[in-house]
């Protein structure tokens, strides 16, 4: 069976006054939650108080990984801590139809040591990249993305060990 993720868009204004003239403010809303306020990219003339439509597309990217990985890591018995991307898509200014060409996913993924006292790192990262392939955003979009994740092991005591790692 088909999922299907309906959503409404809503603007009211006048765009009488030419290109310079409109606001670029709009709501979008999904049955059940509260309505979001979007505008335009302020280079695109819209409202940099307000998400835009790329850094919606960005989010849901790194929200998607996020989600994938986790249900990933629980099925194995990975106690994950805390997960933060600080994630950034790229859309170089063109003449023709432009893009987010580039999404780079920098997670930050933090798990428990195992019972023995360590958690092998690459199984994580092995995860990681699963997660990507199993992410339904990512398997969406044209966009190259990229992810660059590290992952620290907490040990028993409280102590960290950091191990930076670059996947794709």
């Amino acid at each position: 069976m088909a999922h299907e993720f309906p959503v409404t868009v809503r603007w009211d204004g006048s765009t009488g006054s030419g290109y310079r003239g409109y606001s670029r403010t709009h709501v979008g809303t999904t049955e059940g939650t509260p309505d979001l306020t979007v505008s335009a990219d302020r280079h695109f003339r819209g409202d940099p108080a307000f998400h835009n439509p790329e850094q919606l597309l960005v989010m849901a990217a790194a929200s998607c990984q996020l989600l994938s990985f986790l249900a990933l890591a629980a099925n194995r018995g990975i106690d994950v801590l805390h997960y933060s991307d600080d994630a950034v898509g790229t859309m170089t200014p063109s003449r023709g139809p432009m893009s987010i060409e580039r999404i780079e996913l920098r997670p930050r993924i933090t798990v428990a040591a195992g019972p023995d006292g360590s958690t092998d790192t690459a199984a994580v990262l092995a995860l990681v990249e699963q997660a990507h392939r199993d992410c339904f955003i990512a398997n969406s979009l044209r966009s190259e993305i990229e992810i660059v994740a590290s992952v620290t092991v907490t040990a028993p005591g409280g102590t960290a060990v950091s191990r930076p790692v670059r996947s794709r």
